[in-house]
């Protein structure tokens, strides 16, 4: 049997916003409030939920008369990629083979039920929910999320049915979304039954869920900020950008005291008219985010292992330079960028003759056996280009003068470190260690492996290099000549999954109840070593300025000096600030259709947004 499912994301901070205009703050305030107090656990066997160790599990999820594209299933989907099934029930359905064959593909059954919509057609569901809940219960670990009161209660052994019961008397969007967020301990549950709901569950009974292990999805209000002056003051902004074609479309995500509050999308993927929407669920191109989100949690952890030294010369821990010029670089300064490290090599360059023609041993229109590293469709690199790539490198001179130099160079190398070091793949290594675990499984290099093209957001039309529209593949020319996968650029990813590793170094290297780098090794690595140098950067992380000059600055002015993040040249930005517990993410693909597009950073776009939300949470 096939299931069909798909992955609809309804993003609930924008719900939410949207209905605050409706409904004003102290209604949806109420509205929240009343929904989530109204939610018990009244069962949890082995202390299922919250869910844990996200990269273990295979989710599905059904619901029994909720509609399609409830709130539900679309919040489960935030926390980790969830089968949709639509199961089609007959009289002689064998529920015992269904659910074992359910079992084979899924560990965790999910299941909502509308018990007040089926009050005058229960015939049909009773005897699914009686013999399919029953049985899955005996095959897989199924959580069960009753809507309502109806009949379920007084006719239905519901009890029985499985290892998690979970109670609400209302089904609005606030209800839905809460409790699948409770199952994954972003919402905590402490609710009792005001009343007997059925013989078996009682007035006072209830159970304590955890909640704030993960994001929690909620209203502004929910943390006393004004809902409506932090949707019009980021949208404002970015609808003059969009106007002015700063970027065909643009999305910017707000997470406060481990509350996503904002998330809304704007424009579409390109400026054709008839381009998709830009959706919430997009993967960008994360550029130099790269640096942050892949080469640095991989380094740290190496680090806070032994394995690695920051003051340890590079000879030591990249073998291959060690008759370099840089042979005596330590990581330290490697990763502040002071190094005296080129800014770039323009690799792609070295590849033509004089006449503009590839020399030999490069490219080939078409792919063979050694002609294998895929650029286009018509163009193929020779695969051991990639070691000319890091001789030039190691050959390239230093800068003449200390002091601060930005550059992609040292994050070449990184890859190679990490799988030396650790025996895996240095994608590999991240997923395993940390985004499956943290449930953001679309951070990943070479997206079209895994996702249709039309959820990846275009870059530029490269009319110097590869001549065509980059489109799914990484838009940076040197990592694209790697295989799409470095340590400077290469990372895809949607904004929700990299708003939970921002959330990780929030949290002082926690998340989800796990604990993924110590807090010590993240309080390092976000120091200024070179203050003195009068060098503002951290360990990999940027920084605020030393002294703030809105021309230079790619912070609003008032991010506190605890704060770190980066950008990323194809028009994407991250910035946490632990000070007042918040993340700002900004996406957009300011490179389309060029890179000489700077409308973005002429119009200080990023920052005026992030000034923008300082001014609203300091009321």
């Amino acid at each position: 049997m096939k299931y069909r499912f798909s992955l609809i994301v309804i993003f609930l901070a924008s719900f939410f916003s949207e209905t605050r205009a409706q409904t004003g703050g102290p209604g949806i305030l109420n509205w929240f409030q009343e929904s989530g107090n109204a939610i018990v656990a009244l069962k949890n066997e082995k202390n299922l939920i919250p869910l844990q160790r996200l990269d273990t599990l295979k989710v599905a999820s059904l619901v029994i008369r909720l509609p399609k594209g409830n709130y539900f299933q679309n919040t489960l989907d935030q926390y980790v990629p969830t089968a949709q099934m639509g199961i089609g029930v007959k009289e002689d359905t064998d529920y015992q083979a269904l659910a074992k064959e359910i079992a084979q593909q899924y560990n965790v059954v999910i299941a909502a039920v509308d018990a007040d919509a089926i009050r005058d057609d229960i015939v049909g569901p009773f005897k699914m929910m009686d013999r399919l809940f029953s049985t899955l219960r005996k095959e897989t670990n199924f959580i069960l999320v009753i809507l309502g009161q109806g009949e379920v209660w007084a006719n239905l052994a519901v009890h029985n049915y499985s290892d998690v019961l979970i109670y609400a008397p209302f089904n609005d969007n606030f209800t839905q979304s809460l409790s699948a967020q409770a199952i994954f301990g972003a919402a905590g549950l402490s609710s009792k039954l005001p009343s007997d709901l059925s013989y078996t569950y009682r007035e006072g009974d209830g159970l304590t869920i955890p909640g704030g292990l993960r994001l929690r999805f909620s209203p502004p209000e929910a943390i006393g900020i004004n809902g409506d002056s932090l949707r019009n003051g980021i949208n404002t902004i970015l609808m003059e950008g969009l106007n002015a074609k700063a970027f065909p479309g643009v999305q910017a995500l707000v997470a406060k005291d481990g509350h996503i509050i904002y998330h809304q999308v704007f424009g579409r993927q390109t400026y054709d008219p008839n381009s998709p929407p830009v959706a919430h669920q997009d993967l960008y191109d994360l550029a130099s985010i790269t640096k942050i989100s892949a080469s640095l949690p991989a380094l740290m952890r190496l680090y806070e292992e032994g394995k690695i030294d920051l003051d340890a010369p590079l000879k030591s821990w990249y073998p291959k330079f060690k008759q370099s010029n840089k042979k005596k670089l330590t990581l330290r300064r490697l990763l502040t960028h002071t190094a005296r490290i080129k800014a770039w090599i323009p690799f792609w360059r070295n590849t033509l003759k004089k006449n503009g023609t590839f020399k030999k041993n490069t490219f080939q229109r078409d792919s063979s056996g050694v002609f294998n590293v895929k650029v286009t469709d018509s163009l193929w690199l020779h695969q051991e280009y990639r070691d000319k790539i890091f001789k030039a490198i190691k050959k390239s001179k230093l800068n003449k003068e200390p002091g601060y130099v930005y550059s992609d160079m040292s994050f070449y190398l990184y890859p190679e470190v990490v799988e030396s070091l650790t025996g895996q793949p240095f994608e590999t290594y991240l997923k395993n260690t940390f985004y499956r675990r943290l449930g953001a499984n679309s951070l990943t290099f070479n997206p079209l492996r895994f996702y249709p093209k039309d959820w990846i957001i275009p870059t530029e039309n490269d009319t110097f290099f590869r001549k065509t529209q980059i489109h799914g593949v990484v838009h940076d020319e040197g990592a694209i000549m790697l295989g799409g996968v470095s340590g400077h650029a290469g990372l895809f990813g949607n904004i929700t999954d990299l708003a939970k590793l921002m959330q990780l170094y929030l949290n002082g290297g926690t998340y989800g109840g796990e604990r993924y780098l110590s807090e010590a090794t993240l309080k390092t690595f976000n120091s200024r070593p070179y203050e003195s140098e009068g060098i503002h950067r951290g360990i990999g992380f940027d920084k605020p300025l030393l002294k703030y000059d809105p021309e230079k600055s790619h912070t609003a002015a008032a991010v506190s000096p605890e704060s770190f993040g980066h950008s990323g040249f194809t028009g994407t930005f991250t910035w946490v600030d632990p000070k007042e517990n918040l993340i700002f993410i900004f996406f957009s693909n300011r490179v389309y259709p060029t890179r000489d597009n700077r409308k973005l950073i002429e119009m200080r776009i990023r920052q005026r947004v992030q000034e923008a939300i300082y001014r609203v949470i300091g009321k």
